[in-house]
């Protein structure tokens, strides 16, 4: 998608249109730039916009003040089209102090618009930044637009009324910024008035001080009438069906999608959890709708956290349980025993950089091994990979699914990305899901109970503790056929090995056939992704297609066990390359189970992919 803001000049005072705006704003992570990018993206949603936004932000609790590894940034896609990601490159970078700029300006595209509070460029800060020169004053930004004033100083007189201490004053800096940016793009103050009053309810001054910096924001767009680079813009409603929308991240929305599919299964909820970056907020979310029969426990550690959820199970509620990369390397074998007890459970994996503590902030998609193969034994396990934070509900709902109809775990995957961005959601009516409703052996069957029975779907039955007459054993040592007895025969372990692996294999026959995103089959080239790399692959099929080119996007949501037609359709392509956070797993596991020569188009920087990066390597491919 081509940007649409440009260096315009407007006749009167009217607002230039433009179709789609990238917006960063970038800080000290005690600048509040995430804070400033939510409500910036609250006015985006109320304006109708469509958009796409990426939280950045370090790991550090609370870094040095100044430096470049504690820069906070929020960048923002918004437009009157459909925005699939959240911008290859800003064309507005509020940059709040010179680390700041430092970390985030070579991103900004040419000719856009620096913001920079000259306030903060003191030679102490300019020295954190390891700048050896003022870059406000020394050429080395010529080939962007920059508007540099003093933001702390019009911070601190616009709530010199209010009595605020030097420190408590500046840090209405954000709002005065953000009053400024809503002008730039012709937004309404109110909501962000009405969210300050609420938000401040107990300590109205406060509230009064952040409105008058939001105001004044505002009052220096209106009137400064500063020539060159100061412009008001205006961005259309993009088109959308009619209905209920919200902003929803990717914790928000899978949290949704637990509840949905609990309702679904007419089954309460239990979550057991243990904090981890980034997947902390879903217990966070789930922790507030205990009105819809949600349990959450935080437990002392991961290993706790994921037995807890597994003896919830054994109870007869849906057990959940969420972490990231380490998190799910400590929950290993207990994933085991869920597999080896054949007990519904959902497992959440919010990917994050790695290995060992990694990148805790950021996005990586590198735990796909981890979760097809990465449990002792042959521990088969079904899959799912959500593509974006609205994906997620449904995505919530299939893992539910697929583990109260096979009784088995299944892992979920999100990531960084994912779970901290936002977008529009179109709320769903709920009546449109089909029931899955869960039926407990409740009575002696004819010829006796054996607890390793199967159905059609080689799914044992699932009894509640303490039911009459359905006493049996459970536990991580291998059972026998039927009875569930302990049993270590080699033709027994063969024949239970054999018969979890298929049961697995029969999730594929309760899933739809693969589509393809864009394109047909037996085009010259196909783009296989998955999880969160959609939305840079769809955009750069879209303009390769535009072009002429013959490419197709297949974008995987089943990664175990994938669609039954997969193989066949992608030995239909001349050529396939897979781009993903990692150095090549889904790529490993095509070439394993369709012995097609799938190549990979890697990157593990902890940023995710740009659409000129996906560009880039279907010409490659094309030669």
């Amino acid at each position: 998608m081509a940007t649409a803001f440009k260096n315009e000049k407007s006749n009167d005072h009217t607002p230039i249109q433009s179709d789609a705006v990238v917006v960063r704003f970038a800080g000290d992570s005690g600048d509040g730039m995430q804070l400033t990018g939510g409500q910036f993206t609250l006015s985006a949603a109320l304006a109708g916009n469509d958009f796409a936004t990426f939280p950045d932000f370090p790991a550090e609790i609370r870094a040095p003040q100044g430096t470049l590894f504690g820069v906070s940034a929020f960048q923002i896609n918004f437009g009157a089209q459909a925005i699939d990601t959240a911008g290859d490159q800003p064309d507005v970078l509020v940059a709040m102090n010179p680390a700041a700029l430092k970390t985030n300006v070579a991103a900004l595209r040419a000719g856009g618009l620096i913001i920079a509070d000259t306030g903060e460029f003191s030679q102490r800060n300019l020295d954190k930044a390891k700048y050896s020169s003022n870059p406000l004053e020394d050429g080395s930004l010529a080939k962007w637009q920059l508007l540099a004033f003093d933001i702390s100083a019009l911070t601190l007189q616009s709530v010199k009324p209010f009595g605020l201490g030097n420190k408590e004053a500046l840090r209405c800096k954000n709002m005065w910024t953000l009053g400024l940016a809503l002008w730039m793009f012709d937004r309404d103050r109110q909501p962000i008035m009405d969210w300050l009053n609420a938000k401040f309810a107990k300590n109205p001054v406060l509230a009064q001080a952040n409105i008058a910096a939001l105001n004044a924001g505002h009052a220096y767009g209106e009137t400064a009438e500063l020539a060159g680079p100061l412009k008001q813009y205006h961005v259309d409603a993009a088109p959308a069906p009619a209905g209920l929308y919200r902003t929803v991240t990717g914790a928000e929305s899978i949290s949704y999608g637990l509840v949905a599919g609990a309702q679904l299964a007419g089954l309460k909820m239990f979550f057991g959890g243990y904090p981890i970056t980034p997947a902390s907020a879903i217990l966070h979310h789930l922790s507030r709708l205990k009105e819809y029969g949600i349990t959450t426990f935080q437990a002392e550690d991961e290993i706790a956290a994921i037995c807890s959820a597994i003896g919830a199970s054994y109870a007869g509620q849906l057990g959940v349980t969420s972490s990231s990369g380490p998190g799910i390397a400590l929950k290993g074998e207990a994933m085991g025993l869920a597999i080896m007890t054949e007990l519904p459970l959902v497992i959440v994996n919010s990917q994050r950089g790695g290995p060992s503590t990694g990148l805790p902030t950021k996005t990586e998609q590198s735990d796909l091994y981890q979760a097809v193969y990465g449990r002792n034994g042959d521990a088969p396990m079904p899959v799912i990979a959500a593509r974006s934070p609205v994906d997620a509900f449904d995505c919530a709902i299939e893992a539910v699914r697929i583990a109260v109809e096979y009784m088995t775990p299944v892992m979920l995957l999100t990531d960084g990305y994912i779970a901290n961005a936002a977008e529009p959601w179109k709320v769903p009516d709920l009546e449109t899901y089909k029931p899955f409703p869960v039926e407990f052996l409740e009575t002696i069957p004819e010829g006796g109970f054996k607890p390793y029975a199967r159905d059609h779907k080689l799914k044992r039955p699932w009894v509640k503790p303490g039911t009459p007459g359905l006493l049996h054993r459970i536990g991580g040592i291998e059972k026998e056929v039927d009875t569930g007895h302990i049993n270590y025969a080699p033709a027994n372990h063969q024949a239970m090995t054999d018969i979890r692996s298929a049961k697995v294999a029969n999730v594929a026959d309760s899933i739809p056939d693969q589509i393809l995103e864009q394109g047909a089959a037996g085009a010259k080239l196909a783009v296989v992704g998955w999880g969160s790399t959609y939305g840079p692959i769809a955009q750069a099929v879209r303009r390769k297609r535009a072009e002429g080119v013959d490419v197709a996007h297949i974008h995987i949501r089943h990664i175990w066990p994938m669609p039954k037609n997969m193989g066949e359709l992608l030995k239909s392509f001349d050529k396939v390359i897979v781009p993903e956070m990692n150095t090549g797993q889904l790529k490993t596991v095509l070439r394993d189970q369709f012995l097609v020569d799938a190549r990979p188009v890697n990157k593990v920087s902890g940023q995710p992919f740009t659409i000129a990066e996906i560009e880039a390597a279907i010409e490659r491919a094309l030669g």
